[in-house]
């Protein structure tokens, strides 16, 4: 068999599927590896690196599509890239299988069975393949220095001769993994960090990192899904929410955001005119930019002043650390394939939770139920 990783074509995706030591990782599990010609160059991995670990290199995507039996990547294939898949082989990336769910379609009537990595399931046994927790990882970290570049103070409190400087104070709304490697990161840094999240199971979380929690006068109720992610509220409960959280907002020099909802716009948590009661040179950063934002005024993918706050709404935060977001991405899918492997063949499993949980198409027909209820909602 023999396991394809093109160049990522998306509009500044750095990352590469695989790095140099998870292909010594697939030769012992039987494989033979294909790397497209300068595929790591963006994250720092040479063709050397790979050719030295005896993976073989393609000149062009053409080569490594028309060679390969499965095929990984980072993000969805597009258009030439879908086109590209033959019949019968497999896929293994991100998919975004509820934003754009028509893409299991295509992938189908290609006879192309493709797994979606944003679906693994969170079970003990597959934490190591977990792709959403290690970016989040990267992303949370990432937002931080982010935040510190643009701010116009310190993060740490400083005595010194020419007098003493108050630090920083960090919040951090949404304490998933980003929110928590923000709020472990920020807290290195020196700032005074708090955090908020509906889902009050996560305090203890927010505590050992050094953080205090936050408590709104709301009834959040079940606000955590089977999956461990948070769920959609009613909008009279976002209102309220918006209107405890700006006092927090006002107070803070530092503002990042991470609430998304699996499949949804993401909720709106600070209102203009919460913005417009920081302190001038106060940081916003939004991680939600990419569905929408949880702040009003963040514009996906530019940093703006508005009422001289900086809010930067990046929609891609891993990827601005590609070396070692990739190093986390390409030991999930290592790990991943070691579990879809037998002798260096593929094997599909669908009574297996870790296997059907991620697998969207198979044998010319869409098989995620998650993925078949988003295509009805849509109509």
């Amino acid at each position: 068999m023999i396991i394809g990783v093109p160049k990522e074509t998306a509009t500044d995706e750095r990352r590469v599927a695989l790095v140099p030591e998870g292909v010594k990782a697939l030769k012992k599990l039987g494989v033979d590896v294909l790397i497209e010609a300068g595929a790591g160059v963006a994250a720092g991995f040479t063709d050397e690196s790979y050719t030295d670990e005896d993976a073989k290199l393609a000149a062009g995507a053409a080569e490594l599509y028309g060679a390969a039996d499965l095929v990984i990547k980072v993000q969805p294939p597009q258009g030439d890239e879908i086109a590209s898949l033959r019949d019968g082989t497999a896929l293994i990336c991100l998919l975004k299988p509820l934003d754009i769910p028509e893409l299991a379609v295509q992938l189908a009537a290609r006879n192309v069975s493709a797994f979606s990595v944003e679906l693994m399931p969170r079970i003990s046994r597959a934490q190591s393949m977990d792709v959403l927790s290690s970016q989040s990882t990267i992303a949370g970290y990432r937002a931080v220095l982010l935040a510190a570049m643009a701010l116009p103070r310190v993060f740490p409190m400083m005595v010194t001769a020419a007098g003493t400087l108050r630090p920083a104070k960090a919040l951090i709304i949404g304490a998933g993994v980003a929110g928590l490697q923000a709020l472990g990161s920020a807290k290195r840094l020196g700032a005074i960090t708090s955090a908020y999240d509906t889902r009050t199971a996560v305090r203890e979380q927010v505590q050992s990192v050094g953080a205090k929690f936050i408590e709104l006068d709301l009834d959040s109720g079940d606000s955590e899904d089977s999956g461990g992610y948070a769920k959609a509220e009613t909008e009279e409960f976002y209102i309220k929410q918006r209107e405890e959280l700006g006092k927090h907002v006002a107070a803070s020099d530092i503002v990042i955001t991470t609430a998304l909802v699996p499949g949804r716009q993401a909720p709106l948590l600070i209102t203009a005119d919460a913005v417009s009661r920081m302190r001038p040179g106060s940081v916003v950063v939004d991680l939600a930019a990419e569905k929408g934002g949880n702040c009003e005024l963040t514009e996906a993918d530019k940093d703006i002043v508005v009422h001289g706050v900086t809010i930067i709404g990046h929609t891609n935060l891993p990827s601005e650390v590609p070396a070692h977001a990739s190093q986390m991405y390409s030991k999930n899918l290592t790990t991943f394939l070691d579990h879809l492997l037998d002798d260096g063949k593929l094997v599909i499993d669908r009574e297996d939770e870790i296997t059907s949980g991620t697998l969207v198409s198979y044998q010319g027909e869409v098989v995620s139920e998650v993925i078949r209820s988003r295509l009805e909602a849509n109509g």
